[in-house]
């Protein structure tokens, strides 16, 4: 059994309506400026827009899929048929009806194409019998100054109710303000994840770092230690205390679900069942893969392979009673099954069939992904799932956005690559549209595609995959899934695997500070001539700060039609840092090779670095003077585990040579 606590409430009964809105999340839609497409993108003109729903009343309501609900004046399928609205999940979407009880909570959740239903929009809106409706009002759909950023769950390893909350949240208001309380409104019931009722208060809240206040045009936020939680959904109900101002509350709706950052080596397996041989999976163990794209494989699943070799299972995942057991879910990354619906084999799949594909998944505890392959529209597909992804490659692959519109190297206009950077624009993109859930992205690693505007090498450089993973990285992504490391590609391009194994290394020895933290500061640095310099991004949190300096001085080589950068060069950066940040003594660098020191000084709250620096840079700053000797001692036991496995395929030609065996005799 779920360990649902008894539920109560303290709401006062303050409408003559028996429902009461509570509150609104508006989301407001966006589009990255950097990209180019064939079209220009239509006006981001909606918003993904959570509704909470309170019953006022002493008795309870059927909520079917014939309750009169109008917005407007209009009902929810007119909507969506008049391209107003993408998708919805209002009751006339759903195919069981829900009983809302007296003191409980339902949320309704739709994304609009509209400035009615977008940002600052106005619409009436009915609920229930016209002659006597359980809710009547005019919605102002204001976007929140202060909004929920990052709502993560963790769990102690192994386990599968997550015992810990890390909850980030954005202050853009014009005063600073006070966290009174977290609440969480819980589904009552696994079978009904759209009922909740007030299951947990937390105060008083403690700030990161004893911070009693989050400032004007901050970030700050909280831990929150709980008994263990049910793997349903839930509304996080934070109250917010403005400066001399009237408290208010800021929601938001997601799944609970145990986050672990999961490296995926992509579809991995193939017809040749590849799974059932040792020396393959010593590789992808050496590689830092611990998931792969497949469900369970005959041969491998059900043999001592996986015990010493387990990769998450990541795919369709039914039949339900098979993957959603207690021991099964450790074995588990997500749901992923529909593709790339945007572009749907030529023609899109609706946003709203989408969600009518995953809607089975709510009542079970399968958190559900959906990969995101065109930022144009995929404002339109914002919220559908519980863990949204991205997929798209910048060099020598096919992608949505024109390459040859992109006027980046002062007038050189290529057909075969694309800035890198606009990795990091996409994924702050995906991020701020479905926030506060985690983001995950498919990132471009060794695979044969075909040659593009004459290049020859059908596959990234070591660099390009180098630079592709980290301009995603530093967005904040919590997991990261290659494509694609069959062993095809693994035999056919054996420069990038040392590659691989390193950014496997160094996103293990940073991956609790994204999962721990929040995006903070990004911004584009340009030279005196005006020539892109470096991308400055920040992933902060409670313990530390991950700062990371991305180089933007490359250039096309048009010969070899690669990209390539310039030698490490001296530079000097200054990195804001958060205000429960300001206390740090410590700043080093780290990368696949150790730990490092740097010079640095502390300024007006911020960290200046200078560094003799190229590509990709790692920084952290913290308080924690021991955070350094414990990042040396992980980095140890990592290249000892490397070793153990005892297979080598990257320096050593004999092991290679093996792999290169198994691929021809099985193909």
């Amino acid at each position: 059994m779920e360990p649902f606590p008894s539920s109560f409430s303290s709401e006062q009964k303050d409408t003559d309506h028996q429902l009461l809105l509570k509150g609104t999340n508006v989301t407001p839609h966006m589009v990255a400026k950097s990209m180019r497409y064939h079209h220009d993108p239509e006006p981001a003109s909606g918003a993904r827009v959570q509704l909470f729903l309170y019953n006022n009343g002493s008795e309870s309501l059927a909520i079917t899929n014939q309750t009169r609900v109008c917005f407007e004046g209009k009902f929810a399928q007119d909507l969506l048929a008049q391209n107003i609205w993408a998708w919805h999940d209002t009751p006339s979407a759903r195919s069981n009806p829900d009983l809302l009880a007296s003191s409980h909570l339902t949320v309704w959740t739709f994304n609009s194409r509209n400035s009615t239903f977008g940002a600052n929009g106005e619409f009436d809106m009915e609920i229930g019998p016209e002659n006597k409706p359980w809710f009547s009002d005019k919605l102002s759909l204001t976007p929140p100054k202060c909004w929920l950023s990052a709502v993560t769950f963790l769990a102690p390893e192994g386990k599968i109710h997550p015992d810990r909350l890390i909850i980030h949240i954005a202050n853009t208001s014009s005063k600073a303000v006070k966290i009174t309380s977290c609440r969480l409104w819980l589904a009552t019931a696994p079978e009904t994840p759209y009922i909740l009722s007030l299951q947990k208060t937390f105060k008083p809240i403690k700030l990161f770092n004893h911070q009693d206040m989050i400032p004007v045009e901050e970030r700050s936020g909280f831990i929150v230690e709980t008994d263990p939680l049910p793997l349903t959904y839930t509304a996080v109900e934070i109250i917010v205390t403005p400066v001399d101002g009237t408290p208010y509350s800021i929601w938001a709706y997601l799944r609970i679900k145990v986050e672990c950052f999961d490296i995926s080596g992509g579809w991995v397996n193939s017809s040749e069942n590849h799974l059932q041989n040792e020396s393959f999976l010593k590789t992808l163990k050496r590689l830092y893969i611990n998931t792969s794209h497949n469900s369970l494989v005959p041969g491998y699943s059900d043999t001592n392979l996986y015990e010493k070799y387990p990769l998450k299972y990541f795919g369709g995942l039914r039949p339900f009673e098979v993957y959603d057991t207690d021991a099964m879910l450790p074995n588990i990354h997500a749901v992923e099954f529909l593709g790339e619906p945007q572009y749907g084999g030529g023609t899109p799949v609706p946003p709203q069939e989408v969600w009518e594909a995953l809607a089975p998944y709510a009542v079970t505890r399968l958190a559900t992904t959906l990969t995101h392959s065109e930022e144009r529209i995929w404002r339109d597909y914002a919220g559908l799932s519980d863990y949204p992804h991205y997929d798209a490659y910048r060099v020598t692959a096919p992608s949505p956005d024109e390459w040859k519109k992109y006027d980046r190297w002062k007038g050189e206009r290529i057909g075969w690559g694309s800035p890198l950077e606009t990795i990091g624009d996409m994924c702050r993109s995906l991020r701020e549209l479905n926030r506060p859930m985690p983001c995950a992205i498919w990132s471009q690693g060794p695979h044969n595609w075909s040659v593009y505007d004459q290049r020859q090498r059908t596959t990234p450089t070591p660099t390009e995959i180098r630079m592709q993973a980290y301009h995603a990285i530093s967005s904040r992504i919590t997991s990261l899934y290659w494509f694609n490391l069959s062993l095809k590609s693994l035999c056919s391009w054996r420069d990038t695997l040392e590659e691989l194994v390193r950014i496997g290394r160094e996103l293990r020895l940073i991956d609790e500070f994204l999962l721990e933290g929040d995006a903070y500061e990004h911004k584009r640095l340009a030279t005196i001539a005006g020539d892109l310099d470096w991308d400055i991004n920040s992933v902060c949190g409670a313990r530390a700060g991950l700062l990371f300096a991305l180089d933007l001085n490359y250039k096309p080589d048009l010969e070899e039609r690669i990209f390539k950068f310039d030698p490490p060069r001296e530079t000097e950066w200054t990195f804001e840092l958060p205000a429960y940040l300001q206390q740090i003594n410590d700043v080093f660098r780290i990368d696949a090779d150790g730990i490092y020191d740097v010079n640095w000084n502390q300024i007006d709250g911020s960290v200046e670095i200078s560094d003799q620096a190229s590509q990709v840079m790692i920084y952290i700053a913290t308080y924690n003077p021991e955070l350094r000797f414990d990042l040396e001692i992980k980095h140890q036991n990592l290249v000892k585990e490397e070793a153990i496995a005892g297979f080598d395929p990257i320096g050593n030609d004999t092991d290679f040579h093996i792999l290169q065996k198994i691929f021809t005799s099985t193909n």
